[in-house]
């Protein structure tokens, strides 16, 4: 066949799952909470590939005919992290959660830190990333000391000022931080957080480097290499899964910089895989409780993809689903476990059909690896077959 595109909205999720409480997230429902906050959502195209056949939301009706197919997927893995998302999707199920550290870091590991650096470090804190280099980013302008700080995901994030500590600086400060942190305090991810400015006035740059750690098992990705077709990663898609069987990676700074790229990559690539990761919905609406900027995400995206759809070949296969939920109208500033939609479309394929409640997100890794007729026996049942 011809090529997938696979676009993670991320943290767009559709439901709390079976077992939300475990994670206190009762309650939860990203998309159709901020439908119900902002008073409906207007989302024709993702109407069109029957999103609002999944669950109902406010503003887009269930159709009886979409011309996409649709379903819902539910997350195996332990933990609501985008890195334990996103292998999943790719058919690497995480048995055991990463770390969390609600209180911080540990005063133990802190200080084995700063001896690895040779310099004290500011924070230690869980935190919104803008709030805390407002918090420390004089101090650290002052002295030289990274900021260390944490979230409710399983990340270890250091920030610094780039007229301070250089971006090789930096990055150097966050590999020594990934090769520390093993056993129990194997985190999912360091990142780098650079910023620049004054205080009362920092920004954060287009620095950022994400410093995952690679998966155990093999990826749909590795599969799909192994057959000489290539995968592109666009957004942070390289980051979340550590380069592993990403052939090209195309670093993005927003959701817009994300859709253009991507829609080029539609445009002119006719093998392999594109799969495209639009962050603004996790980390620029959903950490923060913003979920009107968040509903204007959505119809920035669905105003897209009528431009998408249009540049798709007869033997395109197109999939947008997400790694996990993020309500930005609960108290919570965390990712939540919830349902993921899953819209499935292709000209060569059957329309308006139910795809229904998906044991895993590898469903989707295996309807890729189908499509592409590429061998694998990994998790997840592709969804191929249904729609011949």
């Amino acid at each position: 066949m011809g090529k997938c595109f696979v676009l993670i909205l991320d943290g767009v999720g559709i439901g709390e799952t079976p077992d939300a409480n475990k994670y206190s997230d009762t309650g939860s429902n990203t998309l159709a909470n901020i439908a119900k906050a902002v008073g409906g959502l207007k989302l024709p195209n993702l109407g069109s590939l029957g999103i609002g056949n999944i669950y109902p939301i406010e503003g887009v009706p269930s159709l009886p005919n979409p011309k996409g197919n649709w379903g819902k997927m539910v997350p195996v893995s332990e933990g609501k992290d985008s890195i334990s998302g996103h292998w999943e999707i790719m058919g690497n199920i995480v048995q055991n959660p990463f770390p969390v550290f609600p209180d911080g870091f540990p005063d133990e590991l802190v200080e084995k830190y700063e001896k690895l650096i040779a310099r004290k470090t500011l924070g230690n804190e869980v935190a919104s990333g803008t709030v805390i280099i407002e918090k420390y980013g004089k101090e650290h302008m002052e002295t030289g000391y990274p900021i260390i700080y944490t979230s409710a995901d399983s990340v270890f994030q250091i920030a610094a000022h780039e007229e301070i500590v250089s971006l090789d600086k930096l990055y150097e400060f966050c590999q020594i931080a990934r090769d520390m942190l093993v056993g129990k305090n194997r985190v999912a991810r360091v990142i780098a957080r650079p910023f620049i400015g004054t205080p009362g006035n920092f920004t954060r740059t287009k620095g950022r480097k994400d410093y995952a750690v690679k998966p155990k098992g093999k990826l749909v990705f590795e599969a799909i290499r192994e057959n000489g077709l290539p995968v592109v990663g666009v957004g942070k898609i390289e980051d979340l899964y550590s380069g592993v069987g990403v052939s090209e990676s195309i670093h993005t700074a927003s959701n817009t910089e994300g859709m253009k790229v991507s829609l080029d990559l539609v445009k002119n690539r006719n093998s392999g895989l594109i799969m495209t990761n639009l962050v603004d919905f996790d980390m620029k609406w959903g950490h923060r409780n913003l979920p009107e900027d968040f509903a204007k995400g959505l119809v920035e995206v669905d105003i897209w993809l009528e431009k998408v759809l249009l540049s798709l070949s007869d033997d395109d296969l197109f999939i947008i689903t997400a790694d996990h939920g993020n309500d930005p109208t609960t108290p919570s500033t965390d990712h939540s476990r919830e349902y993921v939609p899953l819209l499935v479309y292709s000209k060569s394929l059957k329309s308006s059909v139910n795809l229904g409640l998906r044991k895993t997100f590898a469903d989707v890794g295996a309807s890729v690896a189908d499509w592409l007729n590429v061998s694998w026996d990994g998790p997840g049942t592709s969804v191929i077959p249904q729609l011949r």
